[in-house]
């Protein structure tokens, strides 16, 4: 009788831990630079309001104002 003995040999490398670490990164900035993006958009918009409020007459005046916009009256 033939008795044959079966071997693995597992071998690892580290560039795919290089790479991973490298694609966290830039995930992470884009993440943060998006953030950072959608903030400064939504003080520019809250900036917006106010500064319409205040040349407009107050918040009543600009609710009025851009329902007769919209409706057309």
């Amino acid at each position: 009788m033939n008795e044959t003995t079966l071997t693995r040999t597992k071998t690892r490398t580290g560039a795919e831990e290089t790479s991973q670490a490298g694609i966290d990164a830039i995930t992470k900035t884009s993440i943060v630079a998006m953030g950072g993006l959608s903030g400064l958009i939504g003080l520019w918009a809250l900036a917006s309001i106010v500064g319409a409020m205040v040349t407009g007459g107050g918040p009543l005046a600009l609710i009025t104002g851009w329902i007769g916009a919209v409706t057309g009256l």
